[in-house]
């Protein structure tokens, strides 16, 4: 089969196509032939090694699976023993292991049915990016109806998700992107946008019972200014920090600070789990939730998406096609 490998760790120059065998299914494990797979700073870590802690189960000096990629959609080749709910045929997506490739295995409890009204396109784009979305707002937040929620860093992957469960749970939400997505994000339900070229969340004398972080660029005092009395700050990601421990800086000052204040400051690692793709199905077939897909490239491709990852601002998810059949 055709699969993206990547034998050290390293830029996307790393990235090779080349024919490598089948995997084969253990148990509680189906066989996925992959339609499409997602594209997120999950792949740039795995590519990278970074920060370099993670390499810990990674792999020390390379990766341990040198096929990239998380998240992926497509249909059921084969099972294996012990999996009862799911049958070849199934269209599916979810939580894959190296789904950068024309196969691709995944435990068979960290998926989900396709919704028929989705490509296999966008549902390649939900898993990582959607689940994280929705443990933030709901699980670390326990976000309200009526609230007012502020995304930062609301036109990615994360954010453009975040946007649309805030607005689909009848809260407010306010979007920090650049120009280019103003029209994007209010799209996406956003009631007010701040365009940060411009003007600081501080600017304006709103506060909000929910500051999302996703861009990982600004202070936790800066965003704790913008909280209110009793909200809480959710720090989701981004790519600052040092490339030994990441934001784990950031992280450790929001513990500290919440053990004094009515303010909750919580950092977040989102797990895929079945109940919450199926939460987020439910929003999808009621049509208050859809996968924003940026660009997509061909598997041949891969290191192109990977690039425009890290420099291009998409907006929405990159998304990698893969061409079916192959041995």
């Amino acid at each position: 089969m055709k699969a993206i490998v990547q034998e050290v760790y390293g830029p996307a120059d790393v990235l090779e196509l080349r024919d490598i065998d089948r995997p084969a299914p253990g148990a509680g494990e189906v066989l996925i032939r992959v339609h499409a797979a997602g594209a997120g700073p999950d792949v740039w870590h795995l590519m990278t090694g970074l920060p370099y802690p993670a390499r810990l189960v990674f792999g020390l000096c390379r990766p341990k699976n040198p096929v990239p990629g998380w998240d992926g959609a497509g249909v059921i080749e084969a099972v294996g023993a012990d999996v009862n709910d799911l049958e070849p045929g199934d269209a599916v997506y979810g939580e894959c292991r190296g789904s950068f490739a024309q196969y691709a295995l995944a435990k068979a409890d960290k998926l989900a049915p396709k919704p028929d009204r989705l490509t296999f396109d966008q549902a390649a784009a939900i898993t990582c990016s959607g689940v994280t979305a929705l443990q933030a707002l709901h699980t670390k937040a326990g976000l309200r109806p009526g609230q007012k929620v502020l995304v930062i860093g609301a036109s990615g992957g994360v954010g453009s998700f975040a946007v649309q469960l805030a607005t689909a749970h009848g809260a407010e939400a306010t979007a920090v992107c650049g120009p280019d997505a103003a029209d994007f994000v209010r799209s996406l339900g956003a009631v007010d946008v701040i365009d940060y070229t411009r003007e600081e969340i501080t600017d304006r004398p709103c506060r909000y019972d929910v500051v999302l972080d996703v861009a990982g660029n600004r202070s936790v005092s800066l965003m704790r200014s913008v909280l209110t009395p009793e909200g809480t700050l959710v720090h989701v990601g981004g790519e600052g920090g040092s490339r030994w421990f990441a934001d784990a800086g950031m992280q450790l000052e929001m513990g500290l600070r919440s053990l004094f204040r009515r303010q909750k400051l919580r950092g977040m690692l989102a797990v895929a789990r079945r109940a919450d793709l199926l939460t987020l199905n439910g929003l999808i077939d009621k049509g208050d939730l859809t996968p924003a897909v940026a660009r997509t490239y061909p598997l041949s491709e891969a290191a192109d998406a990977i690039r425009h990852l890290e420099h291009g601002h998409p907006q929405g998810k990159i998304v990698v096609t893969v061409a079916t059949g192959g041995a």
